[in-house]
């Protein structure tokens, strides 16, 4: 079976139990780009593409916020029916669309969690690329608020002269301001100076 078959299948028949992946759809090179791409197909015919993303980012920042939930999902000693659990109470918490706890659900039964950031990455990444927007990768220190997100988008949208879809990380060890890439390319010298300005009226916000 396809992977992208699986993805229907569970489509159809939510909470019915978990499908195999064929270990041939399911080998380390590419995985990420083609759970994603098949999400999307999903998400795209369900007209879930903004929920799935919302819930994506929502689950990308439970994992960088929490040590035992990143332990889940690179854990060798858990077995996949643990992991399987674990995730289903997560997406379940967290209130997530029934295609979202699907997709995961999967990725955790066929023991692919290790790669579950690459799959949002890859997920978002084609959302914003199909919408012609461009996705900048913003890493701080800490944790941005949803306003500081908008401020920095702002900022790269009037560079960039486009609609700028941030993907946000975090970096305890950086000392302090931002890295900022977008595409394949790090921001230049004038916007870096305009970011920095950024970085400090941020200081006073919540």
């Amino acid at each position: 079976m396809q992977l992208r078959e699986a993805f229907s299948l569970l489509a159809q028949h939510s909470g019915q139990g978990f499908s195999q992946v064929s270990s041939e759809t399911t080998a380390t090179t590419g995985l990420a780009g083609r759970y994603a791409a098949a999400l999307y197909e999903l998400a795209e015919s369900a007209n879930k593409l903004d929920k799935v993303a919302e819930d994506l980012k929502a689950l990308r920042s439970m994992i960088n916020e929490s040590d035992d939930l990143r332990r889940v999902i690179t854990s060798p000693v858990l077995t996949r029916a643990e992991q399987v659990q674990a995730m289903t109470a997560v997406t379940a918490k967290a209130d997530m669309d029934q295609l979202t706890t699907n997709f995961v659900g999967t990725a955790a039964q066929n023991r692919r969690l290790f790669a579950l950031e690459g799959m949002i990455k890859a997920y978002l990444t084609e959302l914003s690329t199909r919408r012609g927007e461009a996705t900048a990768q913003v890493i701080s220190a800490k944790t941005l608020s949803d306003a500081q997100l908008q401020a920095v988008s702002d900022v790269l949208k009037k560079a960039v002269g486009t609609k700028v879809s941030v993907e946000a990380e975090v970096d305890e060890t950086l000392l302090g301001g931002m890295i900022v890439k977008v595409g394949s390319r790090m921001v230049d010298s004038s916007l870096k100076t305009q970011l920095q300005q950024l970085h400090l009226s941020m200081k006073g916000i919540g």
